[in-house]
């Protein structure tokens, strides 16, 4: 009987023991996941801090590439983009550190949100590289244009200097132009009151560059006080876009030869004494004077 007690006594110390070992045992596993949960909050703290960061830097990123881009459809892409980092900033903060599935999950929408902005920053670095080689182009272009312009600006020039050389060459020169007052009897005198006609001669000189053909000799005589010798004031011609007052006209068959010329003119008014001068005209041009002095 004593047996079977001490038995039963050293059977309850055992069970007693090992309730107070497994029960040491639970307390420590129990302390150690505390410890565990309070270290995986603050991992999820810190991975939820650097997440904001990453964000706010990219939306910093995305702001600086939107000045930088001048394509429009890019553009829209990059705003939308941009909306959506917003989006998940704004939801990143109000997650709690300890929803580890909502954390885990924005980390991997961040990590699109790095793969797409990085994208983009390899675009628009592409397409400012390409900006600038068609900026140069351009700028080489529009030198070579410039360039070209002054040459066929100067090729221009020149060829108006040519042409009024030509058209210089081509005018007809009118020399030895006298001014002879004729008696009744038809010799010369120099006494005004004595004079019944005015006689102008001059010689067209020899121009082979010059257009031949029917053409019309204008003389204007300008007596002492200006006033110009004429029959009647329908008697005009057109001189460098207005039309003046002629004495006589001829017309004549001009071969490029030399051609002499003579005209007169029937005094019917009272002359003045003093300096005349006779000017000849043909295709618009004034090609030749002389004058000459007259008294009593």
């Amino acid at each position: 009987m004593k047996d079977k007690k001490r038995i039963a006594i050293i059977v309850l110390s055992v069970i007693s023991v090992i309730f107070l070992i497994t029960g040491g045992y639970l307390w420590i596993a129990l302390r150690n996941s505390e410890a565990y949960n309070v270290e995986i909050q603050e991992l999820m703290a810190l991975e939820k801090e650097e997440m904001l960061n990453d964000l706010t830097s990219a939306q910093i990123q995305y702001d600086e590439l939107m000045v930088r881009i001048n394509n429009d459809s890019l553009r829209i892409k990059l705003e939308r983009e941009q909306v959506r980092t917003q989006q998940l900033l704004e939801e990143l903060e109000h997650i709690k550190s300890t929803s580890a599935t909502e954390i885990t999950r924005l980390k991997k929408e961040l990590r699109t949100v790095r793969a797409v902005l990085k994208n983009y920053v390899i675009q628009i670095d592409s397409l400012n590289r390409e900006n600038e080689t068609l900026k140069k182009e351009n700028a080489a272009v529009r030198n070579k244009y410039k360039e070209a312009s002054k040459k066929i600006s100067n090729l221009a020039e020149e060829k108006q200097a040519l042409s009024e050389k030509v058209t210089l060459a081509s005018q007809l020169d009118a020399t030895n132009v006298n001014i002879t007052l004729l008696r009744k009897n038809g010799k010369a005198t120099k006494n005004i009151k004595q004079a019944k006609q005015i006689e102008i001669t001059f010689t067209i000189t020899k121009n082979i560059t010059a257009e031949s053909g029917e053409k019309i000799a204008y003389v204007r005589i300008m007596q002492p006080d200006q006033e110009v010798l004429t029959k009647s004031s329908s008697d005009t011609f057109v001189y460098e876009n207005r039309n003046i007052g002629y004495s006589m006209s001829r017309r004549f068959e001009y071969t490029g030869e030399s051609h002499e010329m003579t005209l007169y003119w029937n005094i019917e008014e009272t002359l003045k004494e003093g300096e005349y001068n006779a000017y000849i005209f043909v295709d618009g041009n004034m090609i030749g004077s002389g004058k000459s002095i007259f008294g009593k």
